[in-house]
């Protein structure tokens, strides 16, 4: 990815515009943070990839987002994008958003367990309840990826990633990474990045990987430099992202998976 710097054009949130877009660079790709409808479809014809992030989503940006997916599907070769359905569920035109973007080819799906099974629920399958159980929770996201013909990137404890035949759990990270604003966000760029260069199963767990191990490098061990603040954190992060040799974020996925985890 660092050698070809693939352009990732990102209908995002507001909150973390700024953060996105520092990541992708960290990363070594490059960013453009558009959405007026006449300038998305422009621009995600020509993008290495596109982000679709609902987390602020209005009727005005979503204007945008139909126009950049007709653009990356409509590109000859098509655009891998990826969908972050952010906060579905309650909420009405993001849910319903959501359910209308799934069905148009997102190369991957980012969310969380509670966002994936607000889609499963939208694409006529199980959603995810508070008690169910790890092996339920990676049914739920294989059906889904299953039925819409996408990856499907869930986040948790256990991160899971399955294209509904190959189901992959990295086992990484740190608790700080869900105390700064916009990691999960920023990783759905990340995943785009590397979907411009990779299949879309590769790029999901590659970018899964490369997140969780700057998350605990950024967090170090204490023993130095004492308690790592959420400040600090970010900015170690960002850090991290760029200095991180790729031989380290292989061996992540080499690490154990706990028994009974699924995300």
């Amino acid at each position: 990815m660092r050698s070809s710097s693939p352009l990732v054009h990102c209908i995002t949130n507001r909150v973390v515009a700024n953060f996105t877009a520092n990541v992708l660079l960290a990363a070594g790709a490059a960013p453009a943070m558009v959405d007026d409808p006449e300038d998305a479809e422009v621009l995600a014809g020509v993008a290495g990839a596109l982000l679709v992030n609902l987390g602020t989503v209005t009727r005005a940006q979503a204007a945008g987002m139909r126009a950049a997916i007709a653009a990356v599907n409509a590109a000859s070769p098509t655009v891998p994008w990826v969908l972050d359905p952010v906060a579905i569920g309650a909420l009405p035109l993001r849910t319903g958003l959501a359910a209308e973007f799934a069905r148009q080819g997102p190369a991957i799906i980012r969310g969380n367990a509670s966002e994936i099974g607000a889609l499963a629920g939208g694409t006529g399958g199980r959603g995810v309840d508070s008690t169910a159980s790890p092996d339920e929770v990676a049914e739920v996201a294989e059906n889904v990826a299953r039925s819409l013909g996408s990856v499907v990137a869930m986040s948790g404890t256990v991160d899971l990633i399955t294209d509904g035949t190959r189901t992959v759990r990295v086992t990484a990270g740190h608790p700080l990474l869900t105390r700064v604003t916009g990691v999960g966000c920023a990783l759905g760029s990340v995943m785009g990045a590397l979907a411009a260069v990779t299949d879309p199963l590769t790029a999901a767990i590659a970018a899964t990987a490369m997140v969780c191990l700057a998350g605990e490098t950024a967090a170090g061990d204490g023993s130095t430099d004492g308690e790592v603040g959420t400040g600090t954190f970010a900015v170690r992060f960002l850090d991290a992202l760029t200095l991180t040799p790729a031989d380290e974020i292989a061996q992540v996925l080499r690490r154990p998976v706990p028994s009974g985890s699924a995300a």
